[in-house]
């Protein structure tokens, strides 16, 4: 790829004046939609005005009339420079899609609905959305790829022309259709959103709770600092809720128009060869909200993106704030539990009137007390009523944090379905971490149903069967699921898929026949996948453009 030495500092992210998106809404109602967003960022003109010419408003073609997340601009400027051999170096590659990602980008009620796209996350789109969508998009990649745009409605009719064109298909009018009424350019959300300034408040201390598929909740803190514009540098510590073990991480973001949160970080220690260690660099796929009180997301590594954290940050303060309690749950009936309330700033003091459990729990009494955890003691009365309880300390509530059962009746393993992939030279091994999660049935009284009640993890024995396989040897050429459910596939490449279950057998739990509760999973382990446009190169790319990197 050939890199210009030219480089053109982007202005400001300070949010395009919406008057002319206020002052096209009669224009709508009459069914005209020929007011776009004027692009006035020097950089952007210079690059992309060769191709998409300028009106007399500053608009340019197709640009002013599209928005989009900021991957969604990352990935329309990698096939800029792919198929149109357009010239950029690393900085400017990275200026323009700060630029177009806070002046054309999405209002966070827009965003969040798709944010299982940019946070890797497997997610189960059917019957979420038109099927006809599904049917045209969902063949090729998610379906939240599409929706992470916004376009006019000839704004979608051109793209899907352009599509069929590059990839050679008959465009779905009714897909198309559909489109513009799901993901118009003109939203009232966007409207209001665009009307504000959005400097990122994202400075200070953050609390910091999270999951590990695998190896359960954490928590901890995050201290974010300013480097520069919005751009931030960050550092955190959680801390096991399992075992105690310590992760300290730092890394660096940007917060494009003050919500959506991309980053990068690590451990501060050199991660290991294994590829489940938590000190792995891992990039950082946040949503801010609104009032920027509150940033949940996804931090994900591995070939496939695999692997990582759910987090959640809420801004630290003053008062007393409840983040965690364990255990999840307790037996109707059982007496003398110890129960671990985990937050921040718990005073010196502390009686069992500070907390407050729900109906049918007792607080016996205050084994311990840190300012980061309090230990209690409870009681479960007999006739307690199954169901999740509020938990509080003093005016700091967690809503539904634990749950009251009288029974496991079924394990299920998390993921229910998934993939994991042999290597070969170019593609290292896809992963997959699995977890058992014990359930109560619900209020219908029958197992597997919308309303059962998740218990928390159950301790199990871990174990595989291959599909149609005679010859139990033969599992081998598959892989292992080791005694903390992570499956590692075979070194060799088979050249094969298998179908394969992963199974779990409760240690302690029992079902109705006096038998082990049993739970399994569907894992397809297959040689590698990729899009058609490379992996590798699509990765360098993305590192590229975030970091500014001169390494290509």
């Amino acid at each position: 790829m050939h890199l210009s030495c030219r480089s053109i500092r982007s202005s400001s992210l300070v949010q395009t004046p919406i008057i002319l998106l206020i002052s096209a809404m009669p224009l709508l109602a009459q069914g005209q939609t020929d007011v776009g967003i004027p692009v006035t960022d020097p950089l952007v003109v210079a690059k992309c005005g060769g191709c998409h010419a300028a009106d007399e408003q500053g608009n340019l073609q197709r640009i002013s009339w599209a928005r989009a997340t900021p991957e969604g601009w990352q990935e329309a400027l990698k096939r800029m420079i792919r198929e149109n051999d357009v010239s950029l170096t690393p900085p400017e590659a990275r200026a323009i899609v700060k630029y177009l990602s806070g002046r054309h980008g999405l209002a966070p009620e827009e965003s969040k609905p798709v944010m299982y796209y940019a946070e890797r996350r497997v997610h189960d789109e059917a019957g979420l959305l038109n099927a006809t969508l599904l049917e045209a998009c969902a063949k090729c990649h998610d379906a939240a790829r599409a929706l992470s745009w916004r376009r006019t409605a000839g704004g979608w009719k051109q793209f899907a022309e352009t599509h069929s064109r590059r990839y050679r298909f008959k465009p779905d009018q009714d897909a198309v259709a559909y489109l513009g009424k799901v993901a118009p350019f003109y939203t009232r959300e966007w409207a209001s959103w665009s009307t504000r300034t959005h400097a990122p408040a994202t400075t200070g201390r953050w609390l910091m709770t999270a999951h590990v598929q695998g190896r359960g909740k954490f928590h901890g803190e995050m201290d974010v600092e300013a480097a520069g514009g919005d751009e931030f540098l960050t550092r955190m510590r959680l801390r096991s809720v399992a075992d105690g073990v310590v992760v300290v991480r730092t890394g660096r973001s940007v917060v494009y128009a003050g919500t959506a949160w991309r980053g990068r970080s690590q451990g501060i220690s050199a991660a290991s060869a294994a590829p489940d260690d938590l000190s792995t660099e891992a990039r950082e796929a946040m949503w801010v909200a609104p009032d920027a009180s509150k940033v949940e997301g996804r931090w994900f590594w591995g070939q496939y993106e695999e692997l990582g954290f759910d987090v959640t940050l809420q801004r630290a303060s003053s008062d007393p704030a409840l983040l965690l309690v364990d255990p999840p749950s307790f037996k109707a009936g059982s007496n003398a539990n110890r129960i671990r309330l985990i937050g921040d700033r718990f005073p010196a003091q502390v009686t069992p009137a500070d907390v407050t459990v729900g109906s049918g729990m007792t607080v016996r009494r205050i084994i311990s007390s840190t300012p980061s955890e309090i230990v209690a003691e409870v009681d479960v009365a007999a006739d307690a009523l199954a169901g999740k309880r509020n938990v509080s300390f003093r005016s700091s509530t967690l809503e539904s944090a634990v749950a009251i059962y009288d029974r496991v009746d079924y394990v299920k393993v998390t993921p229910e379905s998934s993939l994991a992939t042999f290597g070969n030279q170019t593609y290292s091994r896809g992963f997959q971490q699995f977890e058992a999660i014990g359930y109560q049935r619900g209020a219908d009284g029958r197992p597997h149903t919308a309303d059962d009640l998740e218990l928390g993890p159950v301790q199990v024995t871990w174990s595989m069967e291959v599909f149609y396989e005679i010859d139990a040897n033969k599992q081998d050429r598959v892989g292992t699921v080791s005694p903390t459910g992570f499956f590692t596939p075979a070194a060799a490449n088979p050249g094969n898929n298998y179908d394969v279950w992963i199974i779990a057998t409760a240690k302690t739990e029992k079902g109705k026949d006096g038998k082990p509760l049993v739970g399994k999973g569907y894992l397809v382990v297959t040689v590698p996948t990729y899009t058609f446009e490379g992996r590798t190169f699509v990765r360098e790319l993305d590192r590229w453009i975030e970091e500014g990197s001169s390494a290509r």
